[in-house]
């Protein structure tokens, strides 16, 4: 079993890149180590094969998103930087609202309001800069956003007044099929 552990920290030390390699370095590394796995795991015991098998399974279903970070300084090794900046928004959203959970809008316009949240993050915007610059991308948005709104409206109707819903489904419905 330590003979497994041993690849794991080979990989380790691939990943941690000590010498600033760029992504496609690291992939070329990385193959050639799993491939070495791939040949060894057949000689091993049936625990150790299987262990490393798994890990070689795994590593293949992340492999096309695994070396982006090492060619752009901006996308973090590890999403534990995207969960603190998740955690902190929760954070100040609770401080802000009162609230003990999430705030419901979050959800309905969490698009919107993450994006301008990390933004603000980075520096303060002056009122020119916060106008759209393709106002068609920016109604549609807008319009996704108020159908998000009215799908959220409609189903808390039928909670507070089922029988007027049914019944107004029920007219809609002979509406349709009936002649005018």
């Amino acid at each position: 079993m330590r003979a497994g552990y041993e690849w794991i920290k080979r990989v380790a030390t691939i990943l941690a890149n000590a010498h600033a390699l760029d992504g496609s370095a690291i992939k070329r590394q990385l193959r050639a180590l799993l491939g070495a796995m791939a040949k060894h795991h057949n000689r091993s015991a049936p625990a150790l094969a299987a262990m490393l098998a798994h890990f070689q399974k795994v590593t293949q279903s992340y492999w096309p998103g695994l070396f982006h970070c090492y060619d752009d300084t901006d996308v973090p090794r590890t999403n534990n930087d995207l969960e603190q900046f998740f955690g902190a928004h929760r954070y100040h959203e609770r401080r802000a609202t009162g609230r003990k959970g999430a705030s419901p809008a979050l959800v309905l316009r969490g698009a919107v309001r993450m994006v301008a949240c990390a933004a603000t993050r980075l520096r303060a915007f002056a009122g020119e800069e916060l106008a759209p610059e393709h106002l068609h991308h920016w109604q549609t948005l807008r319009q996704q956003l108020e159908n998000r709104r009215q799908q959220r409206v409609r189903r808390s109707r039928f909670r507070r007044h089922p029988a007027a819903y049914l019944e107004r489904l029920e007219k809609d419905l002979l509406q349709l099929i009936l002649p005018p």
